[in-house]
């Protein structure tokens, strides 16, 4: 199956609720710590193709952020039930995972924002122009199997 740009296909969803060492001083969510519940709803989308951090530096590459994006909607309290959805959204010269954290129990959106990452040759610490092939073979994988 070949898959475009732009057409997403690969999605999760994971719920957390939030700790009180993530809140400021007032009890909310420190600004910071959004990116964390960003990254593990990122982690779990790469389980879903077989591609985690293991995998990544098995493959000779790692995925550094280079470009990263937040709108706060709505304040997070601490102890509060969150769902984070990721959306991977571009892959062929970078991965793009655009995100959304809704309010767990209503459904409410809180948060938007996306991640941009970037192949790095392990050996070299060269930028790769396109995703490699290894990366686009466990897509293929996921969406035939």
């Amino acid at each position: 199956m070949m898959m475009t740009e732009n057409e997403t296909y690969l999605n999760t969803e994971i719920t957390l609720i939030t700790s009180f060492q993530d809140a400021d001083p007032i009890g909310m969510i420190y600004h910071g710590n959004y990116f964390r519940f960003f990254e593990s709803a990122r982690w779990e989308l790469m389980q879903k193709v077989d591609y985690n951090y293991r995998a990544m530096i098995d493959s000779g590459y790692f995925w550094p952020v280079i470009d990263s994006y937040i709108k706060y909607v709505k304040p997070i309290p601490f102890n509060h039930k969150i769902r984070v959805k990721a959306s991977l959204t571009a892959w062929e010269h970078y991965l793009r995972v655009d995100y959304v954290i809704f309010d767990g129990d209503t459904g409410v959106r809180m948060t938007k924002g996306y991640t941009r990452h970037v192949a790095v040759n392990l050996s070299t610490h060269e930028m790769c122009l396109a995703s490699p092939k290894v990366f686009l073979d466990k897509l293929d994988d996921y969406f035939v199997n």
